[in-house]
């Protein structure tokens, strides 16, 4: 049994539909903000498309079936006692701490562009994902570096300040 809950979001009843799972096909329109809100955590390649499963913090089962990706800090599903927000999962990651020359920054920029390889940067490191092709390009240069775990957002790019950028949180939306 389906019913419309929400402009652009379809629920799912919970008895025969999915083992219930609810049918997300858009963020909601409108929700109570002072609800909690409930984390639902997705890879960012997952979120780069259109069809995904998702378990929420609860357990809620979610089950996204859209017509254009969504975006973490969309609130997917509201219920009289919480909000269900998307959140990026982290990753594994290299980080490379930016206390080199402006001018070798600016160098392995230019080399992660030429390989097309995706790049984040923030005030005191780069990062990228975790592959084979990011190490072996950060050894062939002898830029130093260290394996860690983050929310990585490809050519999002800090400008100023002394600190990494915080990964957004369920309690930021």
């Amino acid at each position: 049994m389906l019913r419309a809950a929400h402009v652009g979001l379809v629920v799912a009843a919970a008895a025969g539909f999915a083992g219930g799972m609810q049918l997300i096909s858009g963020p909601v329109a409108s929700f109570d903000a002072s609800r909690p809100a409930v984390a639902v955590a997705v890879a960012r390649r997952d979120l780069a498309t259109t069809t995904w499963q998702a378990v929420a913090a609860d357990g809620t089962a979610f089950r996204c079936a859209a017509t254009s990706p969504l975006r973490a800090g969309d609130t997917i599903f509201a219920t009289a006692s919480a909000r269900y927000v998307l959140c990026q999962q982290e990753e594994p990651v290299v980080e490379v701490p930016l206390d080199l020359a402006p001018s070798a920054a600016a160098g392995v920029g230019w080399a992660f562009g030429n390989e097309h390889l995706p790049l984040c940067a923030e005030p005191t490191r780069l990062i990228a994902p975790d592959e084979p092709a990011v190490r072996q390009l950060l050894e062939r240069l002898r830029v130093p570096y260290h394996p860690g775990v983050a929310v990585f957002r490809p050519g999002r790019f800090s400008r100023g300040g002394t600190q990494p950028s915080a990964p957004a949180t369920v309690a930021d939306k």
